[in-house]
């Protein structure tokens, strides 16, 4: 992660209308939020924890509609011992591992094949309390399933519940999201599968990266 020089651009890429949000994930969660507020300028406000899953997350608006998901072990779930989703339990510092992108059809999105015979995985119901008590509740294609080593989001429908960036902190907008892959070729054609038009470049090696106009300027998050 890195800051750059002071600047914005008002005008968000008809591309980014497809993200609902950015997974960062963190060996520790709080260390993760103070991560992201250095960063960033805002701290980032408790979302809950996932029952069964070992993982609690925090939650930072990068718009309307898109957040910033800071995702690590929970605590309180120390008898967990299974693979945390996210690959959680690989991380060695805050880092963006994936992102979710929206539809308001789970089953026919997961249903889209990708090349290689590859599929999104069976759809989910997931769920979690938010430190209000209230139950926010979705369905989405198997987190667990990894494509283009997390590059290729999963999907996500919220169904009748709030979208969680409407009241997550953050005067913060994403104005662009990039995809790198040593197999970039392959990476854009899982892409142009599911109508995905987000930039794709090559690299050494699996990154996404999001630059957020903040207040105090431009900065990128990886």
């Amino acid at each position: 992660m890195r800051r750059r020089s002071a600047g914005s651009n008002s005008d968000v890429q008809s591309a980014l209308e497809v993200v609902d949000h950015l997974v960062l994930a963190t060996p520790d969660l709080e260390a993760g939020i103070d991560v992201v507020e250095a960063l960033t300028g805002v701290r980032a406000a408790a979302g809950g924890s996932h029952p069964g899953m070992g993982t609690k997350n925090a939650l930072l608006s990068l718009g309307p509609r898109a957040y910033l998901e800071i995702i690590g072990p929970d605590p309180a779930q120390d008898d967990y011992r299974h693979p945390r989703v996210f690959g959680v339990d690989s991380v060695d510092r805050p880092r963006l591992v994936t992102w979710a992108a929206k539809t308001t059809d789970v089953d026919r999105t997961a249903a889209t094949l990708l090349p290689g015979d590859c599929h999104l995985g069976q759809p989910h119901p997931g769920s979690r309390r938010r430190p209000d008590g209230s139950l926010l509740a979705w369905r989405l294609t198997d987190p667990y399933v990894v494509v283009a080593d997390g590059i290729v989001p999963f999907y996500i429908d919220w169904l009748d519940t709030p979208h969680p960036a409407a009241d997550a902190p953050g005067d913060i907008t994403l104005t662009s999201l990039v995809a790198g892959h040593p197999e970039a070729n392959d990476l854009q054609r899982h892409f142009d599968a599911l109508a995905l038009t987000i930039p794709v470049v090559a690299a050494p090696s699996p990154i996404l990266t999001a630059t957020l106009r903040t207040a105090g300027g431009t900065v990128e998050l990886h």
